[in-house]
């Protein structure tokens, strides 16, 4: 439930509307006019309808859950010829690439993932996917990070968070340890999370799932557990490319949220707590360092708190591969700074890790869009690059920096 901070006031009706008098071109009001039409000119507008329609997904969970499961009962017919086969997971803290390997590895004939428009009808995927085929297709245009990444309503997403939010409600308090590990147990998140993705399958006539979802940093050794022959991509980035970038990010979301409160809204309901006005950092099982990062970031510390939460969550993810080795199997492990500079190669190595074909019409796709980022720069002090580099220099140098 988001604070009512959070919720926008009543639109006015159309009828209330008409009935107000038509204002004079000189009337001092027009000016709040003009400034609704540029607020929907915004990256961070939200439609009113796409808030009313999220908030009913998400204060009434359960019922959607409930129609979730009748689809699965209505397709079993169907769905008994589709299998789970070696499901593709991209992961790593936001700002690494993430999103950019998940468009790859969605661009393999016959691979399956969330979109866009799926949002927030994620608990029916199929019956979403039927009444959703025939829209219009949209031109590209920037995502809201302004990182020069164009997407449309066809575009994958990583909106799988949901489903975990509404089986695991507490998965994103920074006050409990928000790990699941190979003894966890949730036979009816197994049984829905199977489902949804057969089904996922059978809507794209596809053969094989993919999904971006930065938090499953926490959760690889269930999911291993779940799915053994799960392909994991980890990708990792250079404390202090990584951390300019995250601050950055963090800035711009928490302007724009300032200004549209529904796109606050919108990023708790569709699971994003990776910056902006509700931050969280994840709990890998130390409650001490995730309160010292939560008081620096309160404190306006910025590149202390995220330096930390850096080496926090690279570090644990460092001491998950070297012991458990289902996991470390399944792990394809990509810099950042490797795909920037060697993509051909990087994009190669991916695709044969997930045993994906057409490795060379993928590579030439991409090629032309990948390169070091050139939009922005850190101006870290020299204090502050001492800073990042005492708290992140152990644990960069496990990957290379």
């Amino acid at each position: 439930m988001e604070p009512r901070s959070c919720v926008p006031p009543p639109e006015p009706s159309p009828a209330r509307e008409r009935e107000k008098p038509a204002r004079p071109k000189d009337d001092p009001q027009r000016p709040a006019l003009r400034l609704r039409i540029r607020d929907k000119e915004s990256p961070f507008y939200v439609p009113p309808f796409l808030d009313f329609l999220g908030g009913l997904v998400d204060r009434y969970r359960n019922f959607w859950l409930s129609l979730g499961r009748l689809e699965s009962n209505l397709l079993a017919d169907e769905l008994r010829s589709v299998c789970v086969t070696m499901p593709i997971y991209v992961c790593g803290l936001a700002r690494a690439g993430t999103t950019l390997l998940h468009e790859i590895l969605v661009s393999a004939p016959g691979v399956a993932s969330h979109r866009i428009k799926d949002y927030p009808m994620v608990f029916t995927p199929y019956w979403w996917r039927q009444a959703t085929a025939h829209l219009r297709p949209t031109a590209p245009r920037e995502r809201v990070h302004q990182d020069r990444v164009r997407i449309t309503p066809q575009s994958p997403d990583a909106l799988e968070e949901m489903l975990w939010m509404a089986f695991f409600p507490r998965c994103h308090d920074p006050s409990i340890p928000n790990q699941l590990t190979a003894s966890s147990r949730c036979p009816a998140f197994e049984v829905f999370y199977c489902m949804h993705l057969r089904k996922l399958l059978l809507a794209e006539q596809a053969t094989r799932y993919a999904a971006k979802a930065n938090y499953h940093i926490a959760r690889l050794p269930y999911l291993v557990r779940l799915f053994p022959d799960a392909k994991f991509v980890v990708m990792v980035r250079a404390p202090v490319s990584h951390i300019a970038s995250l601050i950055r990010q963090h800035g711009w979301f928490s302007q724009g949220q300032r200004r549209h409160p529904r796109a606050l809204t919108f990023m708790q309901r569709s699971g994003h707590f990776e910056f902006g006005r509700d931050r969280r950092p994840l709990n890998l099982g130390d409650s001490r360092r995730v309160q010292a990062i939560q008081r620096a970031w309160a404190a306006g510390e910025e590149v202390c708190g995220w330096a930390c939460y850096w080496d926090m969550v690279y570090s644990y993810l460092a001491r998950i591969l070297a012991e458990d080795a289902a996991v470390r199997a399944a792990a394809q492990i990509v810099r950042f700074e490797d795909l920037c500079a060697a993509p051909a190669k990087t994009i190669a190595a991916v695709l044969r890790h997930c045993a994906l074909p057409d490795v060379e019409r993928i590579s030439a796709l991409f090629l032309p869009l990948i390169r070091s980022p050139d939009y922005y720069t850190h101006s870290f002090s020299p204090a502050e690059f001492d800073l990042i580099h005492e708290q992140t220099a152990s644990t960069a140098s496990q990957w290379g920096y």
